[in-house]
């Protein structure tokens, strides 16, 4: 039972590659949409439901139809307060929801080269949210070298061929992109938040920092530095909830988990929690949450009748420490995390 996950081990997607069970070149699947995000590692990686799965388990098959290929091609360096998340969002703003349905999205360019496995899970993870069956990045050595430290089995790395042709190419420059926002109640419904500011001050009741987008340790790392020596303000609440019980043990070894409580966070068990409406973090009616996680439905994080916006990490943390919507570009200059 060496690969059976009891409930204190938090959520599958960071679970998974963090035990060794995604790495280049395999075919993955699970019962939950967000396995677009083994992408990250050169997996082909995508979700099924319950009848599919117990179709894999009975005969170690399944059916699928090759999806065509979209590439998405991301080149330049990100600029101060800009993050994978923002990144994302801006793709999820020009390609829309349903801009990839049933097809693969290929991640390439400058940017993808150099980015390291947690913004690279992110940027995958949300794929799906572009209705696409896959994701992929091409494997760079910061993948291998996390991979070949866990991998249960060998594996062999997959190349797109130099004469591909793609059904589209999309290219974004990440050196002009700005803290971003999905704002209720559509994920792709995106904007920067500079003009969302500008245009009314959106009061918040609520942080979130979780998920299988943004539970990593980068992603609680950057809302401990920005909260560090602070305190949000009274009646407002940061919920933190690590991607799993990896992330929280390094967190607690780093000190985040303890600047964050002194902070006023709640901190919660490891696992998807309010994501999906569930355990700590649930929205009442008329509430205003930012979140680090995937979607904002109405519905999605508790009642049909609070809002959700979707942001970095660091927007997150700069928006509760402030008790509404806030560039997090104000605090986090001299701050440096390795995504």
């Amino acid at each position: 039972m060496k690969y059976h996950f009891d409930t204190n081990c938090g959520v599958c997607h960071q679970v998974m590659p963090e035990a060794g069970l995604a790495y280049p070149g395999m075919i993955l699947v699970a019962t939950d949409s967000h396995t677009t995000t083994h992408g990250a590692f050169g997996a082909f990686g995508t979700g099924v439901g319950a009848t599919d799965m117990a179709t894999i388990l009975l005969t170690g098959k399944l059916w699928f139809r090759v999806p065509e290929i979209i590439e998405v091609r991301l080149d330049g360096d990100a600029p101060d307060g800009v993050y994978p998340k923002d990144v994302v969002l801006n793709v999820l703003g020009k390609l829309k929801a349903d801009g990839a349905v049933y097809k693969a999205i290929d991640f390439t360019g400058s940017y993808v080269d150099q980015l390291g496995v947690p913004g690279r899970m992110t940027i995958c993870n949300m794929a799906v949210e572009m209705g696409a069956k896959t994701a992929y990045m091409q494997p760079n050595q910061k993948v291998l070298d996390y991979v070949s430290e866990r991998a249960v089995k060998p594996y062999e790395i997959k190349y797109t061929d130099d004469d591909f042709e793609y059904e589209e190419s999309h290219l974004f420059d990440v050196s002009k992109m700005e803290p971003t926002l999905s704002c209720p109640s559509s994920v792709d419904n995106v904007h920067n938040l500079t003009s969302v500011v500008e245009n009314h001050d959106v009061e918040i009741d609520q942080g979130y920092i979780g998920s299988c987008t943004g539970g990593r340790f980068e992603d609680i790392e950057i809302a401990a530095k920005i909260l560090k020596d602070k305190h949000i303000p009274k009646y407002k609440r940061l919920d933190v909830v690590p991607a799993s019980a990896e992330v929280m043990q390094k967190c607690i070894k780093a000190g985040y988990i303890q600047d964050l409580m002194k902070a006023g966070a709640t901190i919660a068990a490891p696992g998807c929690a309010a994501c999906l409406g569930i355990h700590e973090g649930i929205l009442a009616s008329g509430e205003v949450c930012i979140s680090s996680t995937n979607r904002n439905f109405p519905g999605r994080m508790g009642s049909v009748e609070a809002e959700i916006y979707l942001a970095s990490p660091a927007a997150v943390a700069s928006s509760i420490l402030n008790g509404k919507i806030t560039d997090p570009r104000k605090y986090v200059s001299e701050i440096s995390v390795a995504y």
